[in-house]
């Protein structure tokens, strides 16, 4: 039984930075990988960032690398996202993800929505040009 609640979504300009937050309610939280997606109106969900157990291991998506950083704080049971250089097309739902499942078989990936069991609700990113 996992919760997750996301947090620091809001409206900024073109080229600036955001911090999103995920709250995890948990007892082992290093037990979790976890994952950043989004989706935009219309739009089907997609990767975004996602970091192992202890933070060792980081994996991004093509259309963020070099702007987006992933972090977690397992003292914390808080996962984040640090977005710079943000641009208009980044307008969209971002989503929390945490999975048991990854470690557990070869054919999971940390890439693929269906490795994540737990869903945050979302939180809104909306820059403007």
């Amino acid at each position: 039984q996992v919760q997750l609640v996301e947090s620091g979504g809001g409206l900024v300009q073109a080229g600036g930075s955001l911090r999103l937050s995920c709250a995890a309610s948990v007892l082992t939280f290093s037990n979790l990988y976890m994952g950043w997606f989004r989706q935009a109106p219309g739009k089907e969900r997609e990767f975004v960032a996602a970091i192992s157990w202890g933070g060792g291991s980081t994996d991004y998506a093509d259309f963020v690398k070099g702007r987006f950083t992933i972090s977690r704080d397992n003292t914390k049971n808080t996962l984040y996202l640090q977005m710079n250089s943000l641009k208009p097309e980044d307008t969209a739902v971002f989503y929390c993800a945490a999975s048991t499942r990854m470690g557990g078989s070869i054919y999971y990936t940390s890439q693929a929505a269906s490795s994540y069991n737990y869903w945050g609700q979302g939180t809104q990113v909306t820059v403007s040009s």
